[in-house]
């Protein structure tokens, strides 16, 4: 069995509740005494001498003046609550290495309907760095810089054109960059094995706390902290504007910040508007503040990363497949390698898509209150650059997906297996190429509107993200690989995923699930889910 006993099975459906948090950089949310642990308040005082100095300014990294109320809200904070636990000690202005060589952008119909989606936070763990706190803020901030001259559009803002067209205006702006400290928490807090995300302590990691991309008219395109914990280990974060940024081109800026930094050569992305380029069609908003997310980020979640071994993955494609176990890991990665089989003339059902079907199934027999006859939606992203003819660049800038969605009753799902639901998916995935492509924008040109993200009817699935993603190959800065991959509260409800590839690069994939509470425990207490769930290496 997965649980050693019932303590550990109650555990599971009735998690306790992280610690809260306190940043002193801003005034989000104030704890009382009791939010935090007694041994977690004691290593905070023992260590407090431990924080690293704010680091001072040079040509390329503007320092930002502290609020003149600074010393009256730590007043503020020294009177009412514990010492914070993640605490911001400097804020700095960077400006990208030389003139932009890039004008206006034009947002395209793939990049509009992101305006109401919160910013993307995503940001990965590191082994100590081996150094001063103050020299790693400064080689993160000097390669920052460099990377933001091949990415010019991240330092710029967002512009409605007399005619509503929305453009990335390439201006040359700053970008915020924060540096942090947590001398009471240690790694082995945030990566807990077999348990819940802490989510009060990840959501400190990033800044734009669940800023909506249409602030990209008043605020950064992008943020950056870099948070040096008690135990020397290091979590960089990057958050970026969904309207400007789809996955691909996130991890392709996230991939050239670490290259620089390690003094590597890197490919420059693609600023061709040549993804529907030439359509006319805009998406209008009444008054200043803009559109709002399409769900409600104050329901409470539960989120866990739920591990699949590479073995394990082999087994559900083996599963769906009808066919026997191999040893080929050349598509347990995929979305990208499953489509060029299926160009070639193979219908094989890949490893992406057999895992999504067994989440399908799990997380709907999980979902009690359905109704027999009610439809369940298991949403994807797919990436439209090689899908389209002529194909467009793989590193194209910008949002080059469309969604895609698969439907099933919930008595269709329970009364077929894992092969059925997966080559549904397939089917779907698979037919999505540039016909397909170019209705999905004709439609939208039609009728332009936000993206409806989230989970109306309590029956929906959204998988984000992509296990072929480069979250570790490519982004180590300088002192080692990536230990893990963790993300904010941006754009997360009931039902939303994002596959990421297991650390150890061998083909296991990591799901980061968000789902209600009661629907979370019912889900970790299916056995016939967790015969395929490993428990996760440590880092």
């Amino acid at each position: 069995m997965y649980y050693k006993d019932e303590q550990e099975k109650a555990r599971c459906m009735n998690p306790d509740p992280s610690p809260c948090l306190y940043n002193v950089s801003t005034t989000e949310r104030c704890p009382t005494p009791s939010c935090v642990t007694p041994s977690l308040r004691a290593r905070a005082a023992a260590t407090t001498h431990s924080m690293a100095p704010p680091i001072s300014a040079d040509v390329v990294v503007e320092a930002a003046p502290a609020p003149a109320s600074m010393a009256v809200l730590n007043q503020m904070v020294c009177a009412s609550a514990p010492a914070p636990i993640i605490t911001v000690v400097s804020k700095q202005l960077v400006l990208p290495e030389g003139a932009s060589p890039v004008g206006d952008l034009k947002l395209s119909v793939s990049d509009m309907p992101m305006l109401s989606c919160h910013y993307i936070q995503k940001g990965l763990f590191f082994p100590p760095a081996g150094m001063p706190n103050a020299r790693l803020v400064s080689s993160l901030a000097l390669s920052l810089s460099r990377a933001l001259g091949v990415f010019p559009a991240l330092a710029g803002r967002l512009v409605t054109l007399p005619d509503d067209r929305i453009v990335i205006r390439c201006d040359d702006g700053a970008v915020e960059f924060y540096h942090a400290v947590a001398p009471a928490l240690s790694l082995a807090e945030f990566l807990v094995r077999d348990a819940d995300v802490p989510t009060r302590l990840t959501k400190d990691l990033f800044p734009m706390d669940r800023t909506v991309s249409y602030e990209g008219h008043r605020r950064p395109l992008t943020s950056f902290q870099v948070t040096v914990l008690g135990d020397g280990a290091v979590f960089v974060g990057l958050v970026a504007n969904h309207a400007v940024v789809d996955g691909t081109s996130f991890w392709h800026f996230f991939n050239t910040w670490a290259g620089l930094c390690r003094g590597e050569p890197v490919q420059p992305p693609d600023f061709s508007r040549n993804f529907f380029g030439g359509s006319t069609a805009v998406l209008r908003f009444s008054g200043r503040d803009g559109p709002a997310v399409t769900f409600d980020a104050s329901a409470p979640l539960r989120e866990r990363v739920i591990h699949f071994s590479a073995a394990s993955i082999r087994g559900l494609k083996a599963a769906a497949n009808r066919c026997r176990k191999t040893n080929e890991d050349d598509e347990v990665n995929g979305k990208l390698v499953h489509d060029l089989k299926v160009q070639g003339g193979c219908g094989e059902i890949s490893s992406f898509q057999s895992m999504c079907a067994h989440m399908w199934r799990a997380v709907t027999r999980a979902r009690l209150q359905l109704a027999a006859n009610a439809t369940t939606t298991f949403r994807m992203a797919v990436n439209c650059r090689h899908r389209l003819r002529p194909k467009i660049s793989p590193v194209y800038f910008g949002n080059a997906i469309q969604s895609v969605a698969t439907t099933a009753t919930v008595s269709e799902l329970a009364s077929h297996d894992l092969g059925w639901a997966a080559a549904k998916l397939h089917t779907t995935v698979v037919a999505h190429e540039d016909g397909a492509i170019r209705q999905a924008a004709a439609d939208w040109e039609a009728a332009p509107r936000c993206f409806p993200l989230g989970n109306p009817d309590g029956a929906a699935l959204t998988m984000g993200s992509s296990p072929r993603f480069p979250m570790y190959d490519g982004n180590d800065f300088g002192w080692g690989r990536a230990l893990a991959v963790r993300s904010g509260r941006a754009n997360k409800f009931d039902g939303k995923m994002s596959a990421f590839p297991g650390q150890a690069g061998d083909g296991s994939v990591d799901v980061e699930v968000c789902l209600a509470p009661d629907t979370m425990g019912r889900l970790l207490c299916d056995d016939e889910f967790l015969q395929f769930v490993s428990h996760a290496p440590s880092p």
